[in-house]
């Protein structure tokens, strides 16, 4: 993710890092060189020319598809946020219960945060499509090796939390009310990283997408014609810029439909969970 001031517009306007102009370069130039060609084929008399006013009826339409297509990705990415931020509250929750509930068994407090800082970095790892439990993870390594065994090391690790959990009640540690205080917390990290996995397994669908683009692609590659009548040599100009425009407004949507990644628009996960390791770690020491 890039850090920036939403204040500052000048220092980013030439900015290529995030913008999403290379990935769409390739489509804007089409487009160019359509204009170009309609404009050269106008300048020595053809008829090419065509009405605007199918344009200017499917433009609101074309916006209104866009709207709906990036709204919906950004709903997904504040999903995705929002889904992070319950991980990190629960595990401060648990955290924090563990201490008052286990003061006299130090090793079993820092046993839970070890395994919840697993729990982060495995799923950190999981969204992002990487093996292993994840580089912040400092449990031994016949445990990650576990973990990864079992084939979904998040669940594994909650599990892991879960049996810490039960083992103290049953050794009378702590009371079946405090237990399930507990266990409440381990089961909402679970939720959280269902609603991850959700968003991560559920893309736009394929029916809309297609037909998004397909509108595109007619619009912006019939658009000189309509133009060039008026604007003449700037339909070159004209065109590109409604062409980056409608098709950079569309790539937006499908970068940030998946906000689990390692692209520049992506959620930062690994500052997400070092921040949370850091937490529980700190608070557990300076306890």
């Amino acid at each position: 993710m890039i850090d920036y001031d939403p204040h500052r517009w000048w220092s980013h306007f030439f900015d290529l890092e995030g913008s999403l102009v290379r990935e769409i370069a390739y489509r804007v130039g089409v487009c160019a060189l359509t204009a170009i060609g309609v404009s050269i084929a106008y300048h020595y008399h053809a008829d090419v020319a065509i009405p605007g006013v199918p344009h200017a009826l499917i433009g609101p339409v074309i916006g209104l598809l866009l709207v709906f297509r990036t709204n919906s990705a950004n709903e997904r990415y504040v999903e995705g946020r929002r889904l992070w931020g319950g991980i990190t509250n629960s595990t401060r929750n648990l955290r924090r219960k563990s201490e008052q509930f286990f003061a006299a068994e130090p090793a079993t407090v820092e046993a839970i945060i070890e395994w919840m800082v697993a729990f982060a970095w495995a799923t950190r790892a999981r969204l992002i499509e990487q093996k292993g439990v994840g580089t912040g993870c400092k449990l031994p390594i016949d445990q990650q090796d576990k973990a990864l065994a079992a084939g979904h090391p998040p669940t594994y690790c909650a599990s892991q939390l879960a049996r810490i959990l039960l083992d103290a009640r049953q050794r009378g540690v702590i009371t079946d009310i405090q237990h399930q205080m507990l266990d409440a917390d381990v089961q909402a990290l679970v939720d959280h990283l269902g609603g991850c996995e959700r968003i991560l397994s559920t893309p736009l669908p394929f029916a809309y997408a297609v037909h998004l683009r397909r509108a595109l692609v007619l619009y912006c590659g019939s658009l000189p014609f309509a133009l060039v009548d008026l604007f003449h040599e700037w339909t070159v100009v004209v065109g590109v810029v409604m062409a980056y425009i409608l098709i950079g407004i569309e790539e937006i949507g499908t970068e940030i439909e998946n906000p689990f990644g390692q692209r520049h628009n992506d959620l930062p996960l690994d500052r997400i969970c070092t921040n949370l390791s850091l937490q529980l770690r700190d608070a557990s020491n300076a306890s």
